[in-house]
C-alpha cells in the first residue's frame, strides 16, 4: 500500500538534535467524546479545499528567507534509446549523494509550518473534510490507548474506502462515513499491523530518500526519540526543494546536461493512462490496481489534454459527491474549484536539469513525458529524480 495506514521498522537512529518548536502549528483532531463536537463541528456544509500548494508557498517563502479499461502504453528501448547506469556512475555524479549524507533531516524542516493529527477515535468523514480544510494530504495518527503514533491517515485510505464500498450490495457508503478511523484500520488491515515507518531528525536526508522510496511512501514523518513528538512530515517535495535551493552551490554533475531520452529516468513502459470519457470508478481502480498516484487524462485521438491525482479524489469528500462515482473524468476535472497542478509536460530532448527546474519551480509531483504530437509517452516523478540524483550514484537501485 503506497502511503496509507502502516509502515515497517524504522532506519536506525543517530544521537537526537534538539527539537524545533519554534512557530510550529499542529493541531489534534480528537473524537466528540474527547474534545466536546470536536474541531470540525464548525465546519461549513460546503468546504473549497485549498490549493495544494498553500502552506509549501509559505514554507518556499521561510526558505528564501466500465467504460472504457484502463489503457496502457509501451515505448521500447530503441525509440528511447536507453542507456546504462554508467552516467550516473561517474565521480562527479556523486556530489549530490554527498550532500545529502552531509545534511540531516533537521536541515529540511521549515521553522514554520502546519501539522495536523488525527486520534484513531476519529470519525473517517471528519477527518478526510479535515484534510480538505487543511489543505493536507496526510495525517499523523494518534492512539490514544497505546499513547503512541501507529501509522499516517492518507487520500489513499479514501481512495480505498471509496474502491472497496461504492458497488458494495451489503455496505452503503454513508455508513462507513460514520466508522471511525481505528474500525476502518481494523477491517482493511486485518490485524496485519506493522509499526509506522518514520525517522529521526538527526538521520541523514539521504537515509530519509531511501526510506521514501524503498518503502513506496511519499510521506515520511520525522520524530523526535525523547519526546516522540512529531516535527514534520517529509516528502520528495520537500526535500527535491531543498536540494535545488541550497545544492546551487555546489559543482553540477555532467549527467544533468543529458536528455530524458540518453538518461532514460521515468517510467516509459506500461504507463497507464485513462480516457476523459471514463467514469471516476475506474480511475479509481487503476489507482488501487496499478498503484500510480496520477494518470494522464486522454482524448479520443489519444493526446494528452489533463492529469487526474490521486489529490483530486479528495475533493469528492469537499462536495460530498462520491456517492456519484460515474460522471466522467472531464466532468470531474471541469467540477475542481481550485486549479492544482494541472499538466505539465516534457520532451525527451529536454535536459535533465531543466527538468528539475520545471518541477521545482512549478511545485508539482511530475510531469508527463509527450512527443510533438502530444501523445504521452512516460511519466518522470519526483521520486524517479531523486533515486537517479541520490541512490542509483550510491550503486542502490
Amino acid at each position: 500500500m503506497r502511503g496509507g495506514v502502516y509502515g515497517e521498522q524504522p532506519l536506525p537512529q543517530h544521537p537526537p538534535a534538539p527539537p524545533r518548536q519554534e512557530g510550529a502549528e499542529t493541531r489534534q483532531l480528537s473524537s466528540p467524546a474527547r474534545a466536546g463536537a470536536g474541531l470540525l463541528a464548525g465546519f461549513p456544509e460546503a468546504l473549497s479545499p485549498k490549493e495544494e500548494g498553500e502552506e509549501e508557498e509559505e514554507e518556499e517563502e521561510e526558505d528564501r528567507r466500465r467504460s472504457p479499461r484502463p489503457v496502457t502504453f509501451t515505448l521500447g528501448n530503441e525509440v528511447l534509446g536507453l542507456s546504462p547506469d554508467t552516467e550516473f556512475q561517474s565521480p562527479d555524479a556523486e556530489v549530490y549523494m554527498h550532500f545529502m549524507r552531509s545534511h540531516c533531516c533537521y536541515d529540511a524542516i521549515p521553522t514554520s509550518c502546519k501539522l495536523v493529527v488525527f486520534d484513531t477515535s476519529l470519525e473517517i468523514k471528519k477527518a478526510f473534510v479535515a484534510l480538505v480544510a487543511n489543505g493536507v494530504r496526510a495525517a499523523p495518527l494518534w492512539d490514544s490507548k497505546t499513547q503512541s503514533f501507529v501509522g499516517m491517515l492518507t487520500i489513499t485510505d479514501f481512495i480505498n474506502i471509496l474502491h472497496r464500498y461504492y458497488r458494495s450490495p451489503l455496505v452503503q457508503i454513508y455508513e462507513v462515513e460514520e466508522h471511525k478511523i481505528e474500525t476502518w484500520r481494523e477491517v482493511y488491515l486485518q490485524g496485519s499491523f506493522k509499526p509506522l515507518v518514520y525517522i529521526s531528525p538527526s538521520n541523514s536526508l539521504f537515509d530519509a530518500v531511501y526510506s521514501l522510496i524503498k518503502h513506496k511512501i511519499h510521506r515520511l514523518p520525522v520524530i523526535e526519540p525523547i519526546s516522540g513528538n512529531v516535527l514534520h512530515i517529509l516528502t520528495h517535495k520537500r526535500i527535491l526543494k531543498f536540494l535545488h535551493i541550497f545544492g546551487s552551490t555546489i559543482p553540477k554533475p555532467r549527467f544533468l546536461k543529458k536528455t530524458v531520452q540518453e538518461l532514460c529516468v521515468g517510467t516509459f513502459r506500461d504507463v497507464a493512462v485513462v480516457p476523459e470519457s471514463a467514469p471516476i470508478y475506474t480511475a479509481l481502480e487503476i489507482f488501487v490496481d496499478r498503484r500510480v498516484s496520477a494518470l494522464p487524462v486522454v482524448n479520443d485521438a489519444g493526446q494528452v489534454v489533463g492529469l487526474y491525482s490521486r489529490f483530486d479524489v479528495i475533493h469528492l469528500a469537499a462536495q460530498k459527491t462520491y456517492n456519484n462515482l460515474d460522471i466522467s473524468v472531464r466532468e470531474a476535472l471541469r467540477q475542481r474549484t481550485v486549479c492544482l497542478e494541472g499538466v505539465l509536460t516534457c520532451y525527451p530532448h529536454e535536459t535533465m536539469e531543466d527538468i528539475i527546474d520545471r518541477i521545482a519551480k512549478e511545485q508539482v509531483h511530475r510531469l508527463v513525458l509527450v512527443d510533438e504530437n502530444q501523445y504521452p509517452r512516460g511519466i518522470i516523478s519526483l521520486s524517479d529524480i531523486l533515486q537517479a540524483l541520490v541512490l542509483t550514484p550510491a550503486g542502490i537501485d
